[in-house]
């Protein structure tokens, strides 16, 4: 019976989800061409605003804990754990203020109403994880652009998404270069649970009944502490509170 009814759910939430990718991807076009930044900004918020409420529909429930004020006036650094394609819109929608932005493959600026235009247009980098000599000067200048606007970085350093909730290493390189010119930063570290099991049997169909839990840790000044002890302790931070089950 919950398969079935996980099927049918299924095609409802794609069908809600096709449909606000498309409506959001022309007025992204429209605010961006007419308006500027932070119209299109507001946009991208409502976007992941209603492709939460797109995941209601599969009985998803979304906890987000927050129980630190973010410094102001600083760049920021979002480092997570990565467990489903659906970690970006919580972090995107709670962490608004910040105007996070994405770390992401480049496979991702074509192809996807929406995303890809708002990851080629809002801010965002595409890097080529096989190539190094690509990635990181990209980084570097992400860095920089980021130091001059106080806006955030999103980066998940496992590299790619674990597939049963268990944490894969951090991959050094990209944190390492966001905090060496970044040195201002504030390191915000977000632990997500139980996201990889809306996935737990593809992408389709889809798990129901899910509650995803994000919980931001203790802030870290990138100034106080050297680069490798930093990533220690940021992974540290984000690994303790992920459930294994």
């Amino acid at each position: 019976m919950k398969k079935a009814l996980a099927y049918l759910l299924s095609v409802l939430f794609y069908f809600f989800f096709g449909l606000t990718l498309l409506v959001f991807h022309a007025l992204q076009w429209l605010t961006f061409n007419l308006f500027g930044y932070q119209a299109h900004k507001k946009i991208v918020d409502y976007l992941n605003l209603t492709i939460l409420r797109c995941l209601n529909v599969l009985g998803t429930r979304i906890e987000f804990e927050n129980e630190h004020n973010l410094p102001k006036n600083v760049p920021h650094i979002i480092v997570a754990n990565h467990q489903s394609p659906y970690d970006i819109p919580p972090i995107t929608w709670y962490l608004r203020k910040i105007h996070p932005k994405f770390i992401s493959k480049k496979e991702l600026g074509k192809g996807i109403p929406s995303v890809s235009y708002n990851l080629r247009h809002g801010g965002s980098i595409l890097i080529d994880r096989k190539n190094p000599r690509q990635a990181l000067p990209e980084i570097k200048k992400f860095a920089q652009y980021l130091n001059k606007t106080n806006r955030s970085a999103v980066i998940f350093p496992e590299g790619t998404r674990s597939r049963d909730g268990m944490p894969k290493r951090f991959s050094p390189n990209g944190l390492k270069m966001l905090f060496k010119f970044c040195p201002d930063a504030v390191i915000i570290p977000v632990s997500i649970n139980n996201s990889w099991k809306l996935v737990k049997h593809g992408s389709f169909p889809l798990n129901i009944g899910i509650k995803v839990k994000f919980r931001v840790q203790k802030p870290i000044f990138v100034k106080d502490y050297d680069i490798e002890t930093l990533i220690l302790k940021v992974e540290q931070k984000i690994i303790k509170d992920i459930i294994h089950e």
